[in-house]
């Protein structure tokens, strides 16, 4: 089972120092993957309904521009949107920003994409919040074509391209990664999927949340079946965090999801009243050294 370093976006700060410093930690201590949450736009939960956790306090580094900085900082880690809100971004300027930055990192860009849950985020970037998994269905069409074909000619319900592509192209076919629980996601991830990063249903009931999430992958494993594709390819991202008790707590979390077969965990930090970055390259040294060992 391959391990993730959680970027601590709400905690890190906007030092570059601290920024390049987890991110040379994590790959120096030997994590395979390096994750990073996306959200453009907080809003102020006194004006509006909001279903998520994030608000106008949490800070948020964008991912795609933090990613071309740690292209020259790290060398092997592959850099994973766990997610980036697809629906709510232009979808040429995604593929273009993905493409770079696997260029630029030598193929280590995994893109993680979802639909998102702040309707607010959407206004505020001019798109439709309750057509984003339709859109999504049709991104992920285009994106696909504009990576692999010089010339692209597309008529879609939300995006028309006539003779036109992105230069340069990556050279190879970037994993896409799926958040989410609903199952038009699971036809999503079973259709296009490289994996599936499950969302805690009953984070207070670990038995219940794995059973729930091995039961949601495995009808991802039967659309991909249905589509032609091999099932076993599809990775299973889970996770482990600070949250989940001392360090024992946080082992047998890692050890019971290897036991069920994931093929990824990651490790997040935040939230856990960790009051400086350092102690969050502390928690993942002792994660990781503990679980290695």
């Amino acid at each position: 089972m391959q391990l993730g370093a959680v970027f601590p976006q709400t905690e890190i700060g906007s030092d570059p120092g601290p920024v390049r410093d987890f991110a040379v930690a994590a790959e120096e201590l030997g994590y395979d993957f390096f994750v990073a949450f996306d959200h453009v736009i907080g809003a102020d939960p006194s004006k509006h309904t909001l279903i998520g956790p994030y608000t106008h306090e949490s800070m948020f580094h964008e991912p795609f521009v933090l990613f071309g900085y740690l292209a020259a900082i790290t060398q092997r880690m592959d850099l994973v949107t766990g997610i980036l809100i697809l629906p709510q971004r232009q979808t040429a300027l995604v593929a273009k920003q993905a493409a770079e930055v696997d260029l630029l990192t030598g193929g280590r860009l995994i893109l993680g994409v979802g639909v998102g849950w702040n309707q607010v985020e959407f206004e505020v970037l001019g798109e439709d919040f309750h057509r984003r998994g339709r859109r999504t269905d049709e991104q992920l069409e285009l994106m696909q074509r504009l990576w692999t074909e010089e010339l692209v000619t597309f008529e879609g319900r939300f995006d028309t391209v006539r003779h036109a592509g992105i230069n340069p192209r990556p050279e190879r076919e970037i994993p896409i990664w799926f958040g989410g629980m609903s199952s038009p996601v699971l036809r999503r991830c079973g259709r296009y999927g490289s994996g599936f990063i499950p969302r805690d249903q009953f984070p207070d009931d670990h038995e219940r949340n794995r059973d729930d999430i091995l039961f949601r992958f495995g009808r991802i494993r039967e659309h991909a079946r249905e589509a032609g594709r091999d099932p076993d390819a599809i990775a299973l991202c889970t996770r482990a965090a600070v949250l989940d008790g001392d360090l024992d707590a946080q082992l047998a979390m890692a050890e019971s999801w290897e036991d069920a077969g994931a093929t990824h965990l990651s490790f997040n930090t935040m939230n856990a009243g960790l009051t400086s970055p350092q102690q969050h390259i502390d928690a993942i040294t002792s994660f990781i050294e503990a679980y290695r060992g």
